[in-house]
């Protein structure tokens, strides 16, 4: 994604790509919460962000930021990365001079990115970061995430479908956007389509 389509100022450009050398810092390795799905919820974001007329450079941090401490969560050191993730990123905007109402808007889309707890996201950027971070979890990508964190923990398929039917199938009626709706009831139809044949091929029909 050329990041120029959507952020037209060469300083903001500036801004976010220190951002994201700042964020990937924070990962020691990949997986299924790594720097490679911030990547994604990134780009997710742009084009989001842009289709409901967002402020698309707050966006941006909040995306490169909103999974600065997950690996501190992961690791045990703290309890909620999306609270202490708000916190790091406040300190590290506040020491670039950022402006203070515009800091806060990210710190507020970090906090608030999480479906599975508070708080509610109040403003626009922070429902488009919510939706996104949600839409990484659906389709090709949430198909290849589950199996992948699968791996990781040692769980076999049968659990796998669990996870899926208990979590992934949920997500797209909990989406705050039209435009991200739209893409969940894609991506959506797509998983429904691979559980559908991977049952299929479990019992040895296909």
């Amino acid at each position: 994604m050329k990041l120029e389509e959507f952020i037209s100022s060469p300083q903001s450009r500036q801004l976010i790509e220190s951002v994201r050398n700042f964020a990937k810092s924070f990962f020691e390795r990949d997986g299924t919460h790594g720097f490679s799905h911030v990547e994604r919820v990134f780009n997710l974001c742009m084009h989001i962000g842009r289709e409901e007329g967002a402020d698309l450079e707050v966006l941006a941090l909040a995306a490169l930021l909103h999974d600065i401490a997950r690996p501190l969560e992961d690791a045990g050191k703290v309890e909620d990365h999306a609270a202490e993730g708000a916190r790091i990123a406040r300190r590290y905007l506040k020491s670039l001079g950022y402006p203070d109402e515009k800091v806060e808007a990210v710190a507020h889309a970090i906090e608030a990115h999480r479906f599975s707890r508070g708080p509610e996201p109040r403003t626009l950027e922070a429902k488009i970061l919510s939706d996104a971070d949600k839409l990484d979890a659906i389709g090709a990508v949430g198909i290849a995430r589950v199996f992948m964190y699968s791996g990781e923990q040692g769980r076999d398929i049968e659990a796998s479908i669990k996870h899926f039917e208990e979590k992934i199938l949920k997500l797209k009626d909990l989406m705050y956007t039209k435009t991200a709706r739209k893409i969940a009831n894609e991506r959506h139809r797509f998983t429904v389509e691979f559980l559908r044949r991977l049952r299929l091929e479990i019992e040895g029909e296909l």
